[in-house]
C-alpha cells in the first residue's frame, strides 16, 4: 500500500490542484478528466484491499471535488428564485403588455355598455325588482366587503382569483375559456354598475371597486392574455409543428400563473384590509393605484431589460429537452 501511494500520490495531488482552480484551459480540462478516471481506478483498487482505510476516504473526497468541478453542481435555490423574479416573470408580463391592454379595453367597453343598458332600461323592474335594487345598492354591495373578518375574506378572495387566473392560462389553449370568463365578469360588473347608478349610489360603487379592482382585474386580463397567446401558438405555429409551438409557448407563459398568484395575493390583501377600512377615500384609491403602478413598472422596466438581454422565459435546454431542427 505504501508503495502504491508513493507511485500515484503526485497524480492525486495534481488532480486536487486542478479541481481547486476556478477556470481551466482546454488542455487542463482534458488532463483533469484523465486524472479523474485514473484516480477512480486507483480508488477501486484500494477499496478491494483496504476498504476502510484513511487513504480510500481521502482519495474519495478528492474524486468528489473533481467530479463536481467537471460536471457542475445544481443551481443554487436563491439564484434560481432571483432569476425567476428578475428575468423570467417580468419578461413574460412584458410580452403580454399590448394584448393585456387590448383585453382591458374590450372588457371595460362591454361592462360600460351593459351598465348603460341596465341603467336606461325602460323595464328594469323585469330584470331586478325595485326592492331588490334598493337592498343591493344600500346594503348588499357594501356589506360584501365587510361581513367577514378581513384575514378570512382576503384569503378567500385570493384563492378564488388565483384559481380563475390559473384556469385562464391552462385552458386558454381552447381559445374559448378566457373569453367566456371575461365576458361573464364584464356583464356582471356592468349589471352591478347599472343598478348602483340607477339607485344614485355611483360614488359608493367606485369607492368600493377601485382600491382592489385596479390590480385584481389587471391580473385577470394578464392571465387571459397568456391563455390566448398559447391558443394562438397552435393556430399560427409558423415554421414549427403545432405541438412544438404550443409546448414552447406554454413553457414560457406558465410562469404567468405562478407570478399572478403573488400579484393576486397583494390584491386580496387590499380587498380584505383596505377596501372596507374607514380611511379617507383618496388614501384607499391611492393604495390601489400605487399597487397597479408598481406592477406596470415591474413589467415594463425589468421585462424590457430582460427582453433586450434575450431572455425568453423558457426552461433551459436540459429541462425542456431536445429541440427539433426546422428548415
Amino acid at each position: 500500500m505504501d508503495a502504491f501511494i508513493a507511485v500515484h500520490q503526485p497524480q492525486w495531488d495534481r488532480l486536487d490542484r486542478l479541481a481547486s482552480r476556478r477556470r481551466l484551459s482546454a488542455a487542463e480540462a482534458d488532463e483533469m478528466l484523465v486524472l479523474y478516471q485514473r484516480a477512480s481506478t486507483h480508488l477501486s483498487m484500494i477499496q478491494a484491499v483496504e476498504p476502510d482505510s484513511p487513504v480510500a476516504a481521502q482519495l474519495s473526497a478528492r474524486i468528489g471535488r473533481a467530479r463536481a468541478h467537471l460536471t457542475g453542481t445544481g443551481e443554487n435555490a436563491f439564484t434560481a428564485t432571483a432569476y425567476f423574479f428578475t428575468q423570467a416573470l417580468p419578461v413574460a408580463f412584458y410580452r403580454l403588455r399590448w394584448l393585456t391592454v387590448f383585453i382591458a379595453a374590450a372588457f371595460i367597453g362591454l361592462a360600460a355598455a351593459t351598465g348603460y343598458w341596465i341603467h336606461h332600461h325602460p323595464q328594469i323592474d323585469l330584470i331586478m325588482p325595485e326592492a331588490a335594487r334598493e337592498q343591493y345598492a344600500q346594503e348588499d354591495f357594501v356589506n360584501y366587503y365587510s361581513e367577514h373578518p378581513s384575514s378570512a375574506f382576503a384569503s378567500q378572495v385570493w384563492t378564488n382569483n388565483a384559481w380563475i387566473a390559473a384556469q385562464c392560462v391552462a385552458f386558454g389553449v381552447t381559445g374559448i375559456w378566457p373569453i367566456a370568463i371575461l365576458g361573464l365578469n364584464a356583464v356582471n360588473l356592468g349589471v352591478a354598475a347599472g343598478v348602483m347608478y340607477e339607485q344614485d349610489a355611483a360614488a359608493s360603487f367606485w369607492l368600493n371597486i377601485l382600491p382592489h379592482g385596479l390590480m385584481e382585474m389587471t391580473a385577470v386580463f394578464v392571465a387571459a392574455a397568456a391563455g390566448l397567446r398559447i391558443f394562438w401558438s397552435w393556430v399560427a405555429p409558423g415554421q414549427k409543428r403545432r405541438l412544438t409551438s404550443v409546448a414552447e409557448e406554454a413553457r414560457r407563459l406558465i410562469t404567468v400563473a405562478l407570478g399572478l398568484c403573488l400579484v393576486l395575493l397583494i390584491s386580496g390583501i387590499v380587498e380584505g384590509f383596505v377596501t372596507p377600512a374607514p380611511w379617507p377615500d383618496w388614501l384607499r384609491i391611492g393604495i390601489g393605484a400605487l399597487v397597479l403602478a408598481a406592477y406596470w413598472a415591474y413589467a415594463l422596466v425589468l421585462g424590457r431589460r430582460a427582453h433586450q438581454a434575450g431572455v425568453s422565459g423558457d426552461l433551459g435546454r436540459y429541462d425542456s429537452g431536445n429541440h427539433e431542427l426546422t428548415a
